[in-house]
């Protein structure tokens, strides 16, 4: 089964860290003006006009703007952006540009790295990555130094930033724009071998390698290379304006910050290779890189006679080349002629030229504006069709309100009213119906205000008549407690037809004792009360008064 290309779904928001910055600042990478550009809140690269996305890794690793040729290069003939290429490939890359111009003294050469160099996909049999999917790797026949890279870079993929866009003096130096969902796509060039003319054009080389890594007491590692180029403070991956045969120390032009402290250079070295901290950094390269001040040897007498000698059998080829030259500088001054007799139109060819990009820029306005109207057109019939619709369930749900009044109203009234003319319309009709059950509700009440209007004055004559039914009700329930004013009442008679039975008995009785009843104990009270029952019953007898067959022990409600 295939691998899933993750594509876009590997982007997430940049994670710098204040040890990223500082690192890059050391490095000299931030300190030019607006020479970085970092990403606020995007989880998906959007870089600014004038920048391309990149990562911290890269940058440490020697990459700078405006990028190398050779880096150019090698993205347009195997397909790439630089987001495609792992940390360690970037590295790959910068030591190899070092050893060529440093210590080969040759500009970084095509036919030498598809000698040592190919590239392979990145990923496992179930994913395959775009951010860093491809790995450059060293062909298990090439006679190479041994970098000592990591097996991985934890996090690489979210330090991501965005770099300015430079060139140096041509569009050739300039990174290709970015496109994060651009697929990776296999190339033959991937795994494109060196030609048997490439290859005994290169065979000194490779010999000259050999030797920098085997001269006894004189070997050039792969640490060695990396400590060079970051102690020269040059990327080796930017676009320079001399090779690093011309390098001039601490005054050269493509140095981008002062020397680094020796704590900073050894730990940068482990951060991007894989010695740890028991290995040792060495601090300068065993072989003398070349320089100012270590020139490129010059060719040997040898060679010079040798070289001289290729040309004796070409004499006679160069006088038959000066005749054909002769014969093309005829041919060119008659094209002259004919160039100065087209010249008028030429220039007529340009005007109509610009005339013609002037009227397909007033078009492409015209359209755009067009285009334009034609999405504000499309975004109001969206937003009419949004607002019938929402319309629609509106008017639904009034003439839902509006049946289930009406079915209450019949529900309490028991009455029910049919249209004389429906409108056919369900809200329409719903609210008429509903106007039908006011009317009546209103005709009932004015007829309940009219016959209060005249019973109130009969049952309340000094009263003013209320305006509502809760006023109303309010005078048929008084504040005070009835029952309780009717016992009193009930009890100021019983009182007073006693005192009235004692009077005619003519007994002589202290009422204000009577009267005390607070002394009196509970016990005591009711031992009275049993005591009294049997008069008690002949005065409600005298007085017309039913005696009540359950006793009171209560004290007497004074």
């Amino acid at each position: 089964m295939a691998a899933a290309d993750l594509g876009t779904a590997e982007w997430e928001r940049s994670k710098i860290t204040n040890q990223d910055l500082n690192l890059l600042k050391k490095l000299g990478i931030t300190t030019k003006p607006k020479a970085v550009c970092f990403p606020s809140e995007e989880s998906y690269p959007a870089p600014p006009m004038g920048y391309r996305v990149s990562f911290v890794d890269h940058l440490i690793r020697g990459l700078s703007t405006p990028i190398h040729p050779f880096l150019r290069g090698l993205l347009y003939v195997y397909g790439l952006q630089l987001h495609h290429l792992t940390p360690n490939s970037i590295l790959h890359i910068s030591i190899f540009i070092t050893l060529c111009e440093a210590f080969l003294g040759v500009s970084p050469n095509w036919a030498l790295w598809k000698r040592i160099f190919f590239c392979r996909r990145n990923g496992s049999p179930n994913v395959a990555y775009n951010i860093g999917g491809v790995v450059i790797s060293i062909r298990s026949t090439a006679d190479y130094f041994d970098v000592k890279l990591p097996d991985s870079v934890q996090g690489w993929r979210k330090r991501w930033l965005y770099i300015r866009e430079e060139n140096h003096g041509c569009a050739e130096d300039n990174i290709p724009p970015f496109d994060g969902a651009e697929k990776i796509l296999r190339r033959r060039s991937w795994d494109a071998e060196a030609t048997e003319e490439e290859r005994t054009s290169t065979e000194a080389l490779m010999t000259r390698i050999h030797e920098l890594q085997n001269t006894r007491g004189k070997e050039l590692s792969g640490i060695q290379i990396i400590v060079y180029f970051l102690k020269s403070r040059v990327q080796p991956l930017q676009a320079r304006k001399f090779p690093l045969w011309k390098y001039t120390g601490n005054e050269d032009v493509d140095r981008l910050s002062v020397d680094l402290e020796v704590k900073d250079l050894e730990r940068l070295v482990r951060k991007i290779t894989s010695l740890s901290k028991k290995d040792s950094i060495p601090s300068s390269c065993r072989v003398k890189p070349y320089s100012a001040t270590h020139a490129l040897p010059k060719p040997v007498i040898k060679d010079l006679l040798r070289i001289g000698a290729q040309f004796v059998g070409y004499r006679e080829y160069a006088n038959k080349a000066e005749e054909k030259l002769a014969e093309a500088n005829d041919r060119a001054n008659t094209l002259a002629q004919q160039l100065e007799q087209s010249e008028k139109a030429r220039k007529k060819a340009e005007s109509d030229a610009i005339d013609a990009r002037a009227e397909a820029d007033k078009a492409k306005a015209d359209a755009a504006g067009v285009e334009d109207l034609r999405k504000r057109l499309h975004t109001a019939e969206t937003s009419l069709s949004d607002h019938i619709a929402a319309q629609s369930a509106r008017e639904e749900a009034i003439r839902k309100r509006l049946t289930t009044q009406s079915r209450r109203f019949v529900a309490r009234t028991a009455q029910e009213f049919q249209l004389d003319e429906p409108a056919n319309d369900s809200l329409l009709d719903a609210l008429s119906l509903l106007e039908v059950h006011g009317s009546e509700a209103r005709e009932g009440i004015d007829q309940a205000k009219a016959g209060l209007s005249r019973l109130f004055p009969y049952f309340f004559p000094k009263k003013e008549e209320p305006a509502t039914f809760l006023d109303l009700a309010k005078c048929f329930n008084p504040s005070e407690d009835l029952g309780l004013r009717v016992r009193h009442e009930n009890m100021k008679v019983a009182v007073e037809n006693t005192v009235a039975l004692v009077a005619h008995s003519q007994q002589s009785i202290d009422w204000s004792k009577v009267g005390d009843t607070d002394q009196i104990e509970q016990s005591r009270w009711r031992s009275l009360i049993k005591a009294a029952k049997p008069n008690t019953r002949k005065i409600l007898a005298y007085i017309g008064i039913k005696p009540s067959s359950t006793p009171s022990s209560s004290k007497p409600e004074v």
